[in-house]
């Protein structure tokens, strides 16, 4: 199913912004929902954002709904996550994602990208 590797993490002042790409190998991308995801140390995994195919109907987690926009360009198989208004609390390790249609399964995962918001 190919391989999904993101980018853009970094440090950043509570207020600023950064956007993560999510790049995939994946021909056939398109094809696919993408989602981000979210796990910061001692908690549990959390869903972030994900957006259909053709780059409809986005959905955001409560957290973050909002200041985060989801984006995919199909013709670079790639997709983003625009992140404005940086809190604190969103510091974690972000995650991309992809999954069929058809199924609530997210079988693909990229290797992550450390996202670090100062107070």
């Amino acid at each position: 199913q190919g391989q999904l590797v993101e980018s853009g993490g970094g440090l950043v002042q509570a207020g600023g912004s950064l956007r993560l790409s999510c790049a995939a190998t994946e021909r056939s991308f398109s094809n696919f929902v993408v989602g981000w995801f979210r796990k910061a140390p001692g908690k549990e995994r959390e869903f972030v954002a994900r957006i259909m195919r053709g780059g409809i109907s986005p959905s955001y987690g409560a957290s973050v709904e909002g200041r985060f926009t989801i984006s995919r360009d199909d013709a670079k198989n790639t997709a983003y996550l625009q992140m404005n208004g940086l809190k604190p609390e969103d510091t974690a390790v972000y995650y991309c994602a992809v999954r069929s249609v058809f199924s609530e399964n997210w079988p693909v995962w990229g290797q992550g990208t450390q996202v670090t918001v100062s107070s």
